[in-house]
């Protein structure tokens, strides 16, 4: 039997910052400051900037790991104050268990909840098929590669089901190539699954071939500087011209730069 974990019908939940700022205590200024961003349903979104603009303090505020100093954030209408089921977060590192196989790393959170041997099987299955891992499921860690760690991750997320997934830069430590090739497997995945998506990125390239937004955050004061909607069709190509343009547009307001001729002169 052929079994689908992809929901039919998902909830209409809007994820929302209202004037959310962020200074720690060992710090003068705020790391973020007032920012406003509402997330839909079933986007997919980017947040680029340079280091040190706040963009993983941001993602670590969405998912509860931080408090914000001022202002709140809302999910389906309801304050964030803490993790929850409805959001999961993979960073750069995969944190996977050595110890533990492919597949037990994927059930590794289910097995905690509780569900049954059958159940958690089922699941890993469908979620290891869908990363490209099936005949994988028995390997330790450190016998399969990093692109192939980063992928077992990413099945581990898709596993829970939650509605929102918060990915900090979860391709920036691998080469080029292996990038290129998970970047297409998370759009695959995304327009089949269509959750709710916040990803950080360094990458202009990355953004627009992932995003339905982009948001750029300004290193100075850690406030949004501009959002750009991404409307090329899907899958996009990076050679294609609208493609460039959105590239460049990216880069520029991340550099500060007011028009692009300054720039290449």
């Amino acid at each position: 039997m052929i079994v689908s974990y992809t929901r039919l019908e998902k909830k209409v939940m809007s994820f929302v910052f209202e004037n959310v700022s962020k200074q720690f205590l060992n710090q003068n200024e705020s790391t973020l400051q007032r920012i406003n961003l509402e997330i839909q349903t079933g986007e997919f979104v980017c947040i680029v900037g340079k280091s040190g603009c706040g963009k993983s303090t941001l993602l670590n505020l969405a998912a509860g790991l931080l408090t914000p100093s001022s202002g709140r954030i809302l999910l389906d209408g309801k304050e964030v104050n803490g993790p929850g089921v409805e959001r999961t977060v993979m960073f750069q590192e995969h944190a996977l268990y050595p110890w533990l196989t492919v597949r037990e790393n994927v059930e590794f959170g289910m097995k905690l909840a509780g569900v049954s041997k059958e159940k958690r099987q089922e699941k890993s299955d469908y979620y290891l098929k869908m990363v490209h891992l099936q005949g994988y499921e028995d390997y330790r860690v450190h016998e399969i590669s990093g692109g192939m760690r980063q992928r077992v991750a990413l099945a581990r997320a898709l596993v829970v089901d939650s509605e929102i997934l918060l990915m900090d830069e979860p391709f920036s430590a691998l080469d080029k190539q292996t990038s290129n090739c998970l970047r297409e497997e998370l759009q695959r995945i995304w327009m089949e699954t269509k959750k709710t998506i916040l990803f950080i990125t360094h990458s202009a390239e990355e953004a627009v071939y992932l995003a339905d937004r982009v948001v750029v955050l300004a290193p100075e004061c850690g406030m949004v500087s501009e959002i750009l909607p991404i409307s090329l069709e899907r899958p996009r190509h990076v050679y294609d011209p609208a493609f460039v343009e959105l590239r460049h547009s990216i880069l520029d307001a991340v550099q500060g730069a007011t028009n692009r001729e300054n720039k290449e002169m």
